[in-house]
């Protein structure tokens, strides 16, 4: 996001083009945007959608971002809630969890996160959540995990060893990693698990991961890498390391392939809660949505780059291949 783009969101009302039907009220919303990693328009812009069809023609955001600083989260969210928010909207489990242990009341809609809300504690169930979390999944468990290696598999047939790079700062992710290594082991792969906080630790990782003749990487879903998905897909083809991403918006800026749910259309679908929300519905009776369909995509101008050639029965089964 540039400095003129964060400038006009974080200003106060956002206009909207005038829907179907106007929603009327005595006030615009306020809703306050938390997020681990940085604001990113699309998804703002996809959230504004979601409420333009809606009806809604004026909202206040208010923004606050972690800019991966974990540490930061507690007080970006106390700030929010001292605004008065009537919403909070965040992505991931950590800005989840700072705006869970910031209120007990304010409503907290999660436009995106990966895991077992559950196992997290932030909700009692899915059907029913319970409390003032509700939201968004953007995936199914981390059983996704071996589809995305048999794919990458099929991809490289070759291919015996792949590097398991992860976020340790996200602690939700911990309890994934077991059954990411099955999945591996069950498809004849040796892993590696590397922890990486940061881009310099990513940079890191890669390196250790060509160092210990990895043929390739699985990224495992995180919102700070999410963030910082120009960065780790140019490092990654800096090393020449082919690699599968959990979400299609890493193809999208230059990465091999992904298999994974639209992260911007679970924001614009958020609205649909917000709105609910807002008219009298209580967020521990609205059931967290998980992902009805993953999208493979693949970059073909990024193979040639890295001199692999995309199985035609693979191209054949992808949703969108990019040339």
């Amino acid at each position: 996001m540039d400095r003129r783009t964060f400038l006009t969101l974080a200003s106060g009302v956002l206009a909207l083009p005038l829907g179907a039907e106007a929603h009327q009220s005595d006030k615009a919303p306020h809703i306050g945007w938390l997020t681990s990693s940085v604001v990113h328009t699309r998804n703002v812009e996809a959230f504004r959608q979601g409420l333009r069809s809606l009806g809604y023609t004026e909202v206040s955001l208010e923004f606050r971002a972690a800019a991966g600083d974990m540490d930061r989260l507690p007080s970006l969210a106390a700030d929010l809630l001292a605004l008065g928010v009537d919403v909070f909207i965040t992505d991931g489990g950590p800005a989840a969890f700072a705006a869970k242990r910031a209120t007990a009341t304010v409503p907290i809609v999660i436009g995106a996160i990966g895991g077992d809300l559950v196992r997290m504690g932030l909700i009692a169930s899915l059907g029913h959540p319970g409390g003032n979390v509700t939201g968004f999944t953007i995936s199914t468990g981390a059983d996704l995990y071996g589809k995305r290696l048999e794919l990458l598999r099929e991809t490289m047939p070759t291919l015996s060893r792949v590097a398991i790079v992860w976020n340790p700062r996200n602690k939700d992710t911990l309890a994934d990693l077991p059954t990411i290594e099955t999945a591996a082991r069950t498809l004849g792969l040796r892993v590696d698990v590397i922890g990486a906080q940061d881009v310099q630790e990513v940079e890191r990782a890669f390196g250790r991961a060509i160092r210990n003749r990895a043929g390739a990487v699985l990224m495992v879903a995180d919102a700070f890498f999410w963030g910082e998905r120009g960065q780790l897909v140019t490092l990654a083809a800096r090393q020449r390391l082919p690699a599968m991403y959990p979400e299609v918006e890493f193809v999208e800026v230059g990465g091999l392939m992904a298999y994974g749910p639209n992260v911007s259309d679970n924001f614009r679908r958020a609205a649909a809660y917000v709105d609910k929300i807002l008219k009298g519905a209580k967020p521990g009776d609205l059931p967290v949505e998980q992902p009805s369909r993953f999208e493979l995509v693949i970059n073909l101008k990024t193979a040639k780059a890295l001199g692999l050639t995309i199985p035609q029965s693979l191209l054949q089964r992808a949703d969108q291949v990019i040339e």
